[in-house]
């Protein structure tokens, strides 16, 4: 673990829906927001069809001369996407957590997301979060999301 200044340490700020997720830092739980880095997941944007390439197949029975098809044993492919996306962004908290550089965290999230989210980030993780806000303002301007944040 890398020994950091007080002044050099950090609140994120991760403000993310199933397809944009943008890291904001301040240096107070308070303090005003300054864009860090963003994050895309190209899969969300893509429409259903164009990920699923073809049918389930078919498969036999365990017992017995029966056929079945295995398209309902599918996993939905935008869900998928949204997990690992949310796995992606857990483990980039943990990582600035583990190394001591962030002071804490909050999670700004579209409420479908923020549940995808929060199962995603480990139980060590979810204990430095110091806000959580269930709504969906990726792409607003930073008052907005301060303003939320003060609210929390």
């Amino acid at each position: 673990m890398s020994v950091t200044s007080s002044k050099d340490r950090f609140f994120w700020v991760v403000v993310a829906d199933e397809s944009n997720a943008i890291i904001y830092m301040r240096d107070t739980r308070s303090g005003p927001l300054t864009e860090s880095f963003s994050l895309v997941n190209e899969v969300a944007r893509m429409k259903t069809g164009e990920l699923i390439s073809d049918s389930g197949g078919r498969s036999f029975d365990s017992k017995g001369k029966g056929r079945h098809t295995m398209a309902n044993e599918r996993v939905d492919p935008k869900q998928h996407a949204a997990l690992l996306f949310a796995k992606e962004i857990a483990g980039r908290i943990a990582k600035v957590l583990h190394d001591g550089s962030c002071r804490g965290f909050a999670l700004v999230a579209a409420p479908a997301f923020l549940g995808v989210l929060r199962n995603a980030i480990s139980v060590v993780t979810q204990e430095q979060a110091y806000a959580t806000v269930d709504k969906d303002v990726v792409g607003k301007d930073t008052v907005t999301i301060e303003k939320l944040l003060a609210d929390a």
